[in-house]
Protein backbone atom coordinates (compact mmCIF):
# COMPACT_ATOMS: atom_id res chain seq x y z
CA UNK A 1 0.00 0.00 0.00
CA UNK A 2 1.58 3.54 -0.62
CA UNK A 3 1.50 5.86 1.78
CA UNK A 4 2.45 9.32 2.11
CA UNK A 5 6.43 9.42 3.28
CA UNK A 6 7.75 12.48 5.03
CA UNK A 7 11.33 13.88 3.98
CA UNK A 8 12.80 12.25 6.52
CA UNK A 9 11.57 8.74 6.29
CA UNK A 10 12.66 9.22 1.88
CA UNK A 11 15.96 10.57 3.16
CA UNK A 12 16.47 7.29 5.79
CA UNK A 13 15.49 5.00 2.93
CA UNK A 14 17.95 6.16 0.49
CA UNK A 15 20.55 6.04 3.07
CA UNK A 16 19.95 2.33 4.05
CA UNK A 17 19.50 1.36 0.35
CA UNK A 18 22.55 3.41 -0.56
CA UNK A 19 24.47 1.57 2.15
CA UNK A 20 23.22 -1.72 1.30
CA UNK A 21 24.72 -1.58 -2.25
CA UNK A 22 28.63 -0.57 -0.84
CA UNK A 23 28.19 3.00 -2.29
CA UNK A 24 29.53 6.25 -0.35
CA UNK A 25 27.58 9.27 -0.73
CA UNK A 26 30.25 10.88 -3.29
CA UNK A 27 29.56 7.79 -5.33
CA UNK A 28 26.40 8.20 -5.60
CA UNK A 29 25.96 11.65 -6.03
CA UNK A 30 27.84 11.27 -8.90
CA UNK A 31 25.47 8.62 -10.63
CA UNK A 32 22.82 10.82 -9.90
CA UNK A 33 24.25 13.97 -11.63
CA UNK A 34 23.84 16.06 -7.75
CA UNK A 35 26.13 17.55 -5.91
CA UNK A 36 27.53 15.27 -2.40
CA UNK A 37 25.27 17.94 0.01
CA UNK A 38 22.25 18.15 -1.94
CA UNK A 39 22.39 14.37 -1.27
CA UNK A 40 23.41 14.96 2.11
CA UNK A 41 20.81 17.12 2.58
CA UNK A 42 18.56 14.77 0.96
CA UNK A 43 19.59 11.94 3.39
CA UNK A 44 19.05 13.98 6.62
CA UNK A 45 15.75 15.34 5.42
CA UNK A 46 16.40 18.51 5.01
CA UNK A 47 15.72 18.82 1.16
CA UNK A 48 13.06 17.09 -0.88
CA UNK A 49 13.38 15.32 -3.90
CA UNK A 50 11.78 15.95 -7.32
CA UNK A 51 10.13 12.92 -9.52
CA UNK A 52 12.97 12.77 -12.06
CA UNK A 53 15.72 12.46 -9.22
CA UNK A 54 13.97 9.87 -7.15
CA UNK A 55 13.62 8.29 -10.71
CA UNK A 56 17.20 8.03 -10.53
CA UNK A 57 18.14 7.01 -7.55
CA UNK A 58 15.49 3.87 -8.24
CA UNK A 59 17.84 3.41 -11.41
CA UNK A 60 20.81 3.07 -9.68
CA UNK A 61 20.37 1.43 -6.14
CA UNK A 62 17.76 -0.83 -8.01
CA UNK A 63 14.47 -0.84 -5.96
CA UNK A 64 10.59 -0.04 -7.34
CA UNK A 65 8.97 3.36 -7.01
CA UNK A 66 5.95 1.29 -5.07
CA UNK A 67 8.08 -0.65 -2.95
CA UNK A 68 10.03 2.39 -1.92
CA UNK A 69 6.87 3.98 -1.22
CA UNK A 70 4.55 1.04 0.24
CA UNK A 71 4.15 1.07 4.20
CA UNK A 72 6.57 -2.30 4.63
CA UNK A 73 9.14 -1.03 2.74
CA UNK A 74 12.78 -3.32 3.73
CA UNK A 75 15.76 -1.90 1.81
CA UNK A 76 17.11 -5.90 2.41
CA UNK A 77 13.32 -6.98 0.37
CA UNK A 78 14.75 -5.22 -2.85
CA UNK A 79 16.86 -6.87 -5.13
CA UNK A 80 20.53 -5.99 -4.51
CA UNK A 81 23.00 -5.93 -7.26
CA UNK A 82 26.42 -7.59 -5.29
CA UNK A 83 28.81 -4.66 -5.20
CA UNK A 84 32.11 -4.93 -6.56
CA UNK A 85 34.77 -6.05 -4.26
CA UNK A 86 36.40 -2.36 -4.37
CA UNK A 87 32.95 -0.84 -3.20
CA UNK A 88 33.22 -3.47 -0.41
CA UNK A 89 36.63 -2.58 0.57
CA UNK A 90 36.02 0.87 0.62
CA UNK A 91 32.97 0.62 2.76
CA UNK A 92 34.82 -1.41 5.23
CA UNK A 93 37.42 1.48 5.11
CA UNK A 94 35.14 3.98 5.54
CA UNK A 95 33.42 2.57 8.85
CA UNK A 96 35.93 0.46 10.42
CA UNK A 97 39.11 2.77 11.31
CA UNK A 98 42.38 1.20 11.76
CA UNK A 99 44.29 3.20 14.42
CA UNK A 100 47.60 4.30 13.25
CA UNK A 101 49.97 4.64 16.45
CA UNK A 102 53.18 5.97 15.15
CA UNK A 103 51.23 8.72 12.68
CA UNK A 104 49.08 9.63 16.16
CA UNK A 105 52.09 10.36 17.86
CA UNK A 106 53.78 12.45 15.30
CA UNK A 107 51.02 14.39 15.02
CA UNK A 108 50.42 14.81 18.60
CA UNK A 109 54.24 16.07 18.71
CA UNK A 110 53.53 18.06 15.88
CA UNK A 111 50.90 20.01 16.99
CA UNK A 112 52.33 20.52 20.54
CA UNK A 113 55.64 21.64 18.83
CA UNK A 114 53.49 24.37 17.35
CA UNK A 115 51.36 25.33 20.64
CA UNK A 116 52.54 24.26 23.68
CA UNK A 117 54.74 27.31 24.07
CA UNK A 118 50.54 28.57 24.12
CA UNK A 119 49.52 28.97 27.36
CA UNK A 120 45.97 28.19 26.96
CA UNK A 121 46.85 24.72 25.11
CA UNK A 122 46.07 22.34 27.95
CA UNK A 123 44.31 18.89 27.44
CA UNK A 124 41.13 20.14 26.61
CA UNK A 125 42.37 22.19 23.53
CA UNK A 126 45.06 19.43 22.73
CA UNK A 127 42.18 17.01 22.25
CA UNK A 128 39.79 19.63 20.56
CA UNK A 129 43.18 20.20 17.53
CA UNK A 130 43.61 16.87 17.63
CA UNK A 131 39.93 15.87 16.90
CA UNK A 132 39.14 18.60 14.53
CA UNK A 133 42.44 17.62 12.35
CA UNK A 134 41.19 13.85 11.99
CA UNK A 135 37.67 15.07 11.35
CA UNK A 136 38.66 17.48 8.78
CA UNK A 137 41.47 15.20 7.18
CA UNK A 138 38.59 12.22 7.00
CA UNK A 139 35.92 15.02 5.32
CA UNK A 140 38.75 16.13 2.56
CA UNK A 141 39.99 13.40 1.73
CA UNK A 142 38.24 10.18 2.57
CA UNK A 143 40.96 8.62 4.47
CA UNK A 144 41.65 8.67 7.91
CA UNK A 145 44.51 11.29 9.66
CA UNK A 146 45.16 8.52 12.35
CA UNK A 147 42.57 6.61 13.10
CA UNK A 148 41.51 7.57 16.35
CA UNK A 149 38.45 6.75 17.97
CA UNK A 150 36.73 10.03 19.64
CA UNK A 151 34.05 9.88 22.18
CA UNK A 152 31.11 12.33 23.05
CA UNK A 153 31.66 13.13 26.66
CA UNK A 154 29.84 16.16 28.32
CA UNK A 155 32.91 18.65 27.49
CA UNK A 156 33.73 17.60 23.76
CA UNK A 157 35.32 15.04 21.95
CA UNK A 158 37.80 12.86 23.79
CA UNK A 159 40.38 10.34 22.21
CA UNK A 160 40.36 7.19 23.37
CA UNK A 161 43.45 4.96 24.61
CA UNK A 162 45.28 8.07 24.80
CA UNK A 163 46.63 7.94 28.63
CA UNK A 164 48.49 4.50 28.19
CA UNK A 165 50.12 6.46 25.06
CA UNK A 166 51.17 9.05 26.23
CA UNK A 167 52.71 7.28 29.35
CA UNK A 168 54.59 5.38 26.77
CA UNK A 169 55.81 8.56 25.00
CA UNK A 170 56.91 9.93 28.24
CA UNK A 171 58.59 6.84 29.57
CA UNK A 172 60.53 7.01 26.21
CA UNK A 173 61.50 10.68 26.90
CA UNK A 174 59.32 12.01 23.84
CA UNK A 175 56.87 14.01 25.91
CA UNK A 176 56.91 15.81 29.33
CA UNK A 177 53.34 16.35 31.41
CA UNK A 178 53.60 19.36 33.67
CA UNK A 179 50.97 20.73 36.07
CA UNK A 180 50.26 24.32 35.81
CA UNK A 181 47.89 26.85 37.00
CA UNK A 182 45.88 28.68 34.49
CA UNK A 183 43.42 31.68 35.73
CA UNK A 184 42.95 29.81 38.83
CA UNK A 185 42.54 26.63 37.86
CA UNK A 186 45.16 23.24 37.64
CA UNK A 187 45.82 22.50 34.26
CA UNK A 188 47.67 19.70 32.77
CA UNK A 189 50.04 20.67 29.91
CA UNK A 190 52.26 18.22 27.42
CA UNK A 191 55.68 19.71 26.13
CA UNK A 192 57.60 17.92 23.11
CA UNK A 193 60.96 16.60 23.63
CA UNK A 194 61.80 15.67 20.31
CA UNK A 195 60.77 17.33 17.08
CA UNK A 196 57.74 14.80 14.98
CA UNK A 197 59.07 12.57 12.33
CA UNK A 198 58.03 14.24 8.93
CA UNK A 199 58.27 10.86 6.96
CA UNK A 200 55.48 9.82 8.50
CA UNK A 201 52.86 12.63 7.24
CA UNK A 202 52.47 13.50 4.15
CA UNK A 203 52.23 17.54 2.79
CA UNK A 204 48.06 16.88 2.64
CA UNK A 205 48.07 15.88 6.20
CA UNK A 206 50.30 18.38 8.00
CA UNK A 207 48.51 21.10 5.53
CA UNK A 208 44.80 19.89 7.48
CA UNK A 209 46.80 20.07 10.67
CA UNK A 210 48.20 23.48 9.91
CA UNK A 211 45.14 25.00 9.16
CA UNK A 212 43.23 23.94 12.42
CA UNK A 213 46.25 25.17 14.62
CA UNK A 214 46.35 28.36 12.32
CA UNK A 215 42.17 28.71 12.95
CA UNK A 216 42.14 26.88 16.61
CA UNK A 217 44.75 26.97 18.67
CA UNK A 218 44.53 30.55 20.22
CA UNK A 219 41.08 30.03 21.62
CA UNK A 220 39.62 29.09 25.23
CA UNK A 221 38.86 25.38 26.33
CA UNK A 222 35.70 27.26 26.95
CA UNK A 223 34.99 28.52 23.71
CA UNK A 224 36.73 25.50 21.57
CA UNK A 225 34.67 23.12 23.39
CA UNK A 226 31.49 25.16 22.70
CA UNK A 227 32.45 25.29 18.83
CA UNK A 228 32.52 21.31 19.06
CA UNK A 229 29.53 21.34 20.77
CA UNK A 230 27.79 22.45 17.27
CA UNK A 231 29.95 20.49 14.74
CA UNK A 232 27.82 17.83 13.04
CA UNK A 233 29.41 14.65 14.48
CA UNK A 234 29.33 15.67 18.08
CA UNK A 235 25.88 17.01 17.87
CA UNK A 236 24.76 13.12 16.02
CA UNK A 237 26.19 11.20 18.64
CA UNK A 238 24.55 10.03 21.76
CA UNK A 239 26.13 11.03 24.63
CA UNK A 240 29.29 8.41 25.53
CA UNK A 241 28.75 7.04 22.17
CA UNK A 242 32.33 6.73 19.81
CA UNK A 243 31.87 9.33 17.12
CA UNK A 244 31.50 7.95 14.01
CA UNK A 245 33.79 9.51 11.47
CA UNK A 246 30.83 9.31 8.45
CA UNK A 247 29.31 12.12 10.07
CA UNK A 248 31.88 14.81 9.06
CA UNK A 249 30.10 14.02 5.33
CA UNK A 250 26.38 16.16 7.24
CA UNK A 251 28.57 19.33 8.00
CA UNK A 252 27.28 22.70 7.19
CA UNK A 253 28.95 25.85 7.14
CA UNK A 254 31.15 26.94 8.89
CA UNK A 255 32.09 23.34 10.05
CA UNK A 256 32.53 21.94 6.61
CA UNK A 257 36.30 21.85 4.74
CA UNK A 258 35.25 20.72 1.68
CA UNK A 259 33.36 22.60 -1.38
CA UNK A 260 31.21 19.34 -2.42
CA UNK A 261 29.26 22.40 -5.25
CA UNK A 262 32.17 23.07 -6.71
CA UNK A 263 33.47 19.38 -7.34
CA UNK A 264 30.27 18.24 -8.95
CA UNK A 265 30.94 21.59 -11.24
CA UNK A 266 34.33 20.44 -12.34
CA UNK A 267 33.09 17.02 -13.22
Amino acid sequence: MIEKLSQKQIGQRITELRKLRGLSQEELAKRVRISRSSLTQIELGNRCVDILELQQLSLELGFSLDHFMSADFSASQETVVQPEAKSIKQEQRITVPVFYVGKFKNVLLYILERCAGKPNVGETVLYKLLYFSDFNYYELHEEHLTGATYRKLPYGPVPQKLDPIIQQMIEEGQLQRVKTDYHGHSQTRYLPLEKADFTELKASEKEVIDRVIEQMSDWSAAALSNYSHKDMPWLASKEGDIINYELAFYRESPFSVRNYDEELEEQ
